[in-house]
């Protein structure tokens, strides 16, 4: 897993090619490193994925957004018509980079 600090959030990104295995991992044992941070994971080199496998994040974005923080997937290439609300999927990392400042403006004006 690379980790890549930014000012306003962690960017993470997989180094091997088993999108099953990195939020499974993401989800228990590199959770610690991400904790108290707003979080972007990039999952642009996997393609088109398909439901089950961005199932696999839900979990912890809804454990990440339940503590106060952002937690956005890109993807480009993802229908984000049939993800569930709960998930945010944007194509670009300027895009998530958006998310998480829009959604720190709505946690600072109590919106959240």
């Amino acid at each position: 897993m690379k980790i890549d600090r930014k000012e306003n959030y962690i960017l993470v990104e997989d180094e091997k090619s088993d999108i099953k295995y990195f939020s499974n991992y993401l989800a228990n044992q590199g959770y610690r490193h991400l904790k108290d941070k707003n979080v972007i994971v990039n999952i642009t080199k996997y393609g088109k994925l398909q439901l089950d496998q961005l199932l696999g994040f839900l979990k912890l974005s809804n454990e990440h957004r339940a503590d106060g923080k952002s937690f956005v997937l890109i993807n480009d290439t993802i229908d984000i018509e049939h993800l569930p609300p709960e998930l945010m999927v944007v194509p670009t990392l300027r895009e998530a980079e958006d998310v998480i400042q829009m959604e720190d403006i709505e946690r600072d004006l109590g919106a959240f």
